[in-house]
């Protein structure tokens, strides 16, 4: 058989692409035939709009993909990003039912790179039975009184000394670096009952290599994110095994059944069903101790971070923090949380979540069709306007307009539902007690810095601030 020439070639390339995209298209206007699908666009074949989603994650307002459709179609939408058709929510009734379900009609749907390091026994990829009872031990564990104090008092002593390592005229402090070694170390000791040393040091600086593979391409070659991210995973969970089954073989020998100490105490005190089956498998205790981790790396220090350059932009805030004509510990108290309260709203700028349905369902007048992955954008939720007054500028007296309850459908930076964060009053205290110290004792200069949107919340400079004591 004759060869192709040129022109031959590139002509039957053509029609290739054109059958392609016209088999997407139909097969894309067969899925959306079912009534109620919400409207919109699927982009360009393959891609879809994925290239204007990742755009908008880099500019001062990463919302904007949102609102220039809910503008056109409304709160609910549909569109084709990330190789995948979604629906996504802007409607806060139709997150809130979204972060209620129980598993049986939506399940998590992340981005692989996630679930290749977090693996199928992660307690973020679980649903039903397993997830709510290891859900409800760590959520009684961590809001339990007897835990508050004694941590409260680590917080107070780890805080104060890292200050003090800060007020150095001659250098600056990379204030978010600095944020992550309080709250990893604080997060730690919660976990796995480790203090600074050399354990510490190497959970951190393999805990940080793993980290960095959350978000990245699915291929595991070496020399790759993803295969340098698993390699020290692999590292983590040795480490983290070996403590795991010597504590286990401790409490063997011994019928101290007292507080426990940690959550790895919790976890492996639960005997399951009530003749003591079903207790949980040591490697997935392991493994989800490891992804406890991640609210010490990225959550709360970025929030710190972000409520410290909120304080640098607006010096002339009124605050009754450190006396003054109202400065009671009340008035103090609860300006201090005002604003880990606008840290946390801003943090969530960018906060999602993933869900794909196994079923049909329908909420409120919207149809999600079976396969589809819904995306839960509480970010434009926060960023809307008839929400939040202002909602783009720092303004922590908003909170007494509008509340602050976490279980509020307009205000979701620690999820909701089943989801909701275990760990959100630890959160809160961290903050808050980083705040009371640095306002009291410190003055601080930062250098100009702003915040980056994608692929999470950060400062773009980490926050360069150069420290001195309050009085000198």
């Amino acid at each position: 058989m004759a060869e192709l020439n040129c022109s031959e070639s590139w002509v039957l390339i053509g029609i290739v692409l054109v059958l392609s995209s016209v088999v997407w298209l139909l097969k894309k206007k067969g899925e959306e035939k079912k009534n109620g699908v919400p409207r919109g666009s699927s982009g360009w074949p393959f891609i879809g709009e994925t290239l204007e989603f990742i755009a908008c994650g880099y500019t001062s307002k990463p919302v904007t993909f949102m609102e220039k459709r809910k503008s056109l179609y409304g709160n609910v939408f549909k569109t084709h990003i990330l190789g995948k058709a979604i629906i996504v929510s802007t409607d806060p009734d139709v997150n809130k039912a979204v972060l209620q379900n129980h598993g049986n009609v939506f399940i998590p749907c992340y981005p692989k790179s996630i679930c290749e390091l977090l693996g199928k026994s992660s307690i973020l990829q679980m649903n039903g039975y397993v997830h709510k009872r290891v859900h409800a031990l760590i959520g009684v564990f961590l809001k339990s009184p007897q835990l508050k104090d004694r941590i409260t008092r680590d917080i107070e002593k780890t805080v104060r000394f890292s200050l003090s390592t800060w007020m150095d005229k001659s250098r600056h402090v990379y204030l978010q670096d600095e944020t992550k070694k309080i709250t990893f170390e604080i997060l730690v000791r919660v976990l796995l009952s480790i203090g600074p040393g050399e354990d510490m040091d190497f959970l951190k600086r393999e805990f940080e290599e793993f980290i960095k593979g959350l978000i990245c391409l699915p291929i595991k070659l070496p020399g790759t994110r993803l295969y340098k991210s698993l390699q020290s995973k692999e590292k983590l969970l040795k480490m983290v095994s070996r403590i795991v089954e010597d504590r286990k073989m401790a409490m063997e020998k011994t019928e101290d059944k007292g507080f426990p100490n940690d959550v790895i105490d919790v976890l492996l005190r639960d005997a399951g069903e009530s003749d003591g089956t079903h207790c949980l498998p040591l490697d997935f205790i392991s493994g989800n101790i490891i992804e406890m981790m991640i609210p010490g790396e990225e959550t709360v220090p970025t929030a710190m971070t972000v409520a410290v350059k909120f304080l640098t932009d607006n010096p002339t805030c009124p605050s009754p923090i450190g006396g003054g004509e109202h400065g009671t510990k009340e008035t103090e108290g609860l300006f201090l949380q005002r604003i880990c309260l606008d840290g946390l709203y801003v943090l969530a700028i960018h906060s999602k979540l993933w869900r794909k349905a196994l079923k049909d369902v329908k909420i409120k007048d919207y149809l999600i069709p079976e396969g589809w992955c819904l995306l839960a954008s509480f970010s434009s939720v926060h960023m809307d306007d008839i929400n939040y007054e202002n909602p783009c500028e720092f303004d922590p007296w908003r909170w007494d307009k509008t509340g602050a309850a976490v279980s509020s459908n307009t205000f979701t930076p620690f999820g909701g539902g089943q989801r909701l964060c275990p760990g959100l009053e630890l959160s809160r205290l961290e903050i808050s007690i980083f705040l009371h110290h640095l306002v009291t004792t410190c003055r601080w200069v930062a250098e100009k810095d702003e915040i980056v949107y994608f692929p999470t919340v950060r400062m773009k400079r980490k926050l360069p601030i150069i420290i001195t004591p309050l009085q000198q």
